[in-house]
């Protein structure tokens, strides 16, 4: 089947702005019952992002709730991070995959490493007739490094040099139309002004 390229929305505040006013906050809008990704760097803000702007009502599913869950329980309390990691990550798909099956709106904290969650996200949707977007936050890595030193969270340099290369194709691939979804590019400027994700 012929590849459609998927519309690219770049929201990137690139441009010298030459008018006095500050820009408008921004409000990102998705069909009902759609899928909205949202990926970038390790402290690019994207679950910042999905606290302020994801109304309620709409499914949040966001690896790191599920880690401040585990780290104010039991095992956070005994045993270091790493020893658990596992669990987390396999307590968050499972999570994802019991709102997948809902139906209903959804946004997504994707740290991006792994291509198969978007392609497994994508599959899930396009069976229940419905949409999946991607938001990428396009950050410097210091930008991003200071947010997780202001979170008090940071990642090794070679997962986050992991993350940088996942990123890096990401943002390749929405610029050649390679993508099988619309993806919209943020910078932290921009990400800043979101200030609802709505679907309606």
């Amino acid at each position: 089947m012929e590849h459609t390229p998927a519309v690219v929305r770049d929201g990137r505040e690139t441009r010298e702005r030459t008018a006095p006013d500050p820009p408008p906050p921004l409000v990102l809008n998705y069909p009902a019952g759609d899928v909205v990704v949202i990926s970038g760097l390790p402290g690019s803000g994207k679950s910042t992002l999905i606290r302020r702007a994801v109304p309620d009502g709409v499914g949040r599913i966001d690896s790191q709730t599920v880690r401040d869950r585990w780290d104010a329980g039991v095992a956070g309390r005994l045993l270091p991070y790493a020893a658990y990691r596992p669990l987390v990550r396999v307590a968050h798909y499972l999570g994802l995959l019991r709102a997948l099956r809902t139906g209903r709106s959804l946004v997504v904290h994707d740290c991006g490493v792994l291509p198969w969650v978007r392609g497994w996200i994508a599959w899930s949707v396009r069976r229940g007739g419905r949409g999946m977007h991607l938001v990428v936050l396009d950050v410097p890595p210091g930008t991003a490094l200071d947010g997780q030193a202001a979170r008090g969270r940071t990642v090794s340099r070679y997962a986050f040099a992991r993350h940088r290369r996942a990123v890096g194709r990401l943002l390749a691939a929405a610029a050649d139309g390679r993508t099988r979804f619309p993806v919209t590019v943020l910078d932290r400027g921009a990400a800043d002004r979101v200030r609802a994700v709505r679907f309606e």
